[in-house]
C-alpha cells in the first residue's frame, strides 16, 4: 500500500484513549499510539481525519478515510455496514454516577435516567437495565463524551454508560464514582469499508506484527497499567 494511511477519529478528551489535539496531528493516548504503530508497520505516513462520532463511518464509506480507529466495538449491527480488523483492544463497560446516589448495581436503576451514545455498545448494555430510562446522546457534536459527563454532573441523567477505560480516570474526580462494571469484553477493531478487503488484510497483518513484537502490549501497559492485557 502506498501513500498516507488516513485514520478517522473524534478530536476530544477521553484519556487514556486519547486527548484533544485541537485539530493537530500531534495526538497522545493509547489509540494514537496504536495508529502510529500500525502505520509504521505498513511503512506509511499517518494522517488523522477528525470527525464527530456520527460522521466517522460515513467518512470511511465515502472513501475519504481508510479506517476508523476510535472506540469502535465489533458488533453484528456494525458488521452489516463495515468490516473490521482483528481486535487491538478488549474492554468491559461501566456505569458512572454521582457519588452518594445509592446506585451500586443494575437493580438500583429502576426509574433512573441512564445516558449513552445512541447506537453504541454502551446503549445496548443500558437497554438491559430493567426499569431504567434510556437517554440517548446523538454523537453529532464534537464532544459527546464531555456532554454526557456534563449532563451527569448537572443532574440531567443519573448515570452514564461507557467503556471502563474511558471512565476509570473520572472515578477519581470529586462528586463522581463508578457504580459497577459489567464484563462485556467488547472487542475493538479498525472499521474499514466492505469494498476494501485488501486494505483490511494489510491492517490485520500490521496488527498481528505489533502484537507479536510486543509493541501493542507495551502501548497497553503504558496507558492502561491497571487493566490486564487481553491478548
Amino acid at each position: 500500500m502506498d501513500g498516507a494511511l488516513r485514520l478517522v477519529c473524534a478530536d476530544l478528551d477521553a484519556p487514556p484513549l486519547f486527548r484533544s489535539s485541537d485539530g493537530s496531528q500531534h495526538r497522545v493516548g493509547f489509540e494514537p499510539d496504536v495508529g502510529r504503530a500500525v502505520a509504521a508497520a505498513l511503512g506509511r505516513p499517518l494522517v488523522w481525519l477528525f470527525r464527530p462520532w456520527v460522521e466517522m463511518v460515513p467518512t470511511v464509506l465515502a472513501g475519504e478515510g481508510d479506517g476508523v480507529l476510535c472506540g469502535q466495538g465489533i458488533t453484528s449491527e456494525r458488521l452489516e455496514v463495515v468490516d473490521f480488523t482483528r481486535p487491538y483492544a478488549v474492554f468491559n463497560e461501566s456505569l458512572l454516577v454521582r457519588s452518594g446516589e445509592g446506585i451500586d448495581s443494575p437493580a438500583d436503576l429502576a426509574g433512573r435516567r441512564i445516558g449513552a451514545i445512541a447506537g453504541s455498545t454502551n446503549m445496548a448494555l443500558a437497554e438491559t437495565f430493567s426499569g431504567a430510562v434510556r437517554v440517548p446522546f446523538s454523537g453529532a457534536s464534537n464532544d459527546v463524551f464531555g456532554e454526557m459527563v456534563a449532563a451527569l454532573r448537572g443532574g440531567d441523567v443519573d448515570g452514564v454508560v461507557d467503556d471502563d477505560v474511558a471512565l476509570v480516570p473520572l472515578a477519581n474526580e470529586p462528586g463522581l464514582a463508578i457504580a459497577f462494571t459489567v464484563e462485556t469484553a467488547n472487542r475493538w477493531g479498525i472499521a474499514v469499508a466492505k469494498t476494501r478487503s485488501e486494505l483490511r488484510a494489510e491492517l490485520d497483518l500490521a496488527l498481528d506484527r505489533i502484537d507479536r513484537d510486543g509493541t501493542l502490549r507495551a502501548t497497553w501497559r503504558r496507558w492502561m497499567p491497571t487493566l490486564p492485557y487481553p491478548f
